[in-house]
């Protein structure tokens, strides 16, 4: 499946796009006089709607995907483990923003523990991955300008900016590191979709989920509709879509 087709599919398949469809055939069955369609199809869009859009929805769905790998022990030693890689997420530099902001939560996350785990282990190298489409900036430089900001020489760092998504990364970390093994940082949603693709690609990935979102205590406010929900149910919807990819073959 092209990369294309995949953004195309994720755009389609984010809550606030199946609702404004919902409605918009609501509509439709509605000015065709197909009235009892038309409410049916507005109460299920307004439910739907309401539901993605908490946090005690998008945390319910993303915790199964969190969950199957835990975080790396801090008393892991990990002895022969040479490489740490980090997959891609957002970069958006822009004006005199430090890096700090023109990397998105995610991939901010993502690279400092990879940082923080090439010292604690003695890895000999890390390996910053994600790239971009044209005229866009790849999450691998982002990644390597904070590393090296933060201590990380040259002669340690390896950055891999060709990969368009998860899969492209996988082949590309087979080609560099072959049947090496070596820790992957991603974030712990993400984890269970990274390691099938990284186990298909051949490789030996030690999984080290990272940016956890889910396992706190529920609260009230929960309930209420907020950017945090909706952004977890798109996570998990975008998650569970490309594990689906995955078991059909199609990715």
């Amino acid at each position: 499946m092209t990369y294309a087709i995949k953004q195309l599919i994720g755009a389609l398949t984010s809550p606030v796009v199946v609702t404004l469809l919902l409605v918009t055939m609501a509509v439709i069955f509605h000015l065709s006089r197909r009235r009892v369609i038309a409410r049916y199809l507005l109460v299920f869009a307004g439910v739907f709607g309401y539901c993605a859009s908490t946090a005690l929805v998008g945390h319910e769905l993303l915790a199964p995907l969190e969950t199957e790998y835990p975080p790396l022990r801090e008393d892991s030693s990990l002895p022969g483990v040479g490489y740490v890689v980090v997959l891609g997420s957002g970069y958006d530099p822009h004006g005199n923003v430090p890096i700090t902001a023109a990397l998105d939560p995610d991939g901010l996350a993502r690279v400092v523990e990879g940082i923080r785990l090439t010292r604690r282990l003695h890895a000999a190298r890390l390996v910053v991955s994600g790239g971009a489409p044209p005229g866009k900036d790849a999450p691998a430089i982002g990644y390597a300008v904070l590393a090296r900001e933060l201590g990380v020489p040259d002669e340690s760092l390896t950055i891999s900016s060709e990969p368009l998504d998860t899969s492209a990364e996988a082949r590309a970390v087979a080609k560099l590191l072959g049947k090496a093994p070596f820790v992957l940082i991603t974030s712990a949603y993400h984890m269970p979709r990274a390691m099938k693709l990284m186990r298909r690609a051949g490789t030996r990935p030690i999984p080290a989920p990272t940016g956890q979102r889910t396992g706190k205590a529920h609260r009230w406010h929960e309930l209420l509709p907020s950017t945090e929900g909706l952004g977890s149910t798109e996570r998990a919807i975008h998650e569970y879509l490309g594990l689906a990819a995955l078991a059909t073959g199609l990715d």
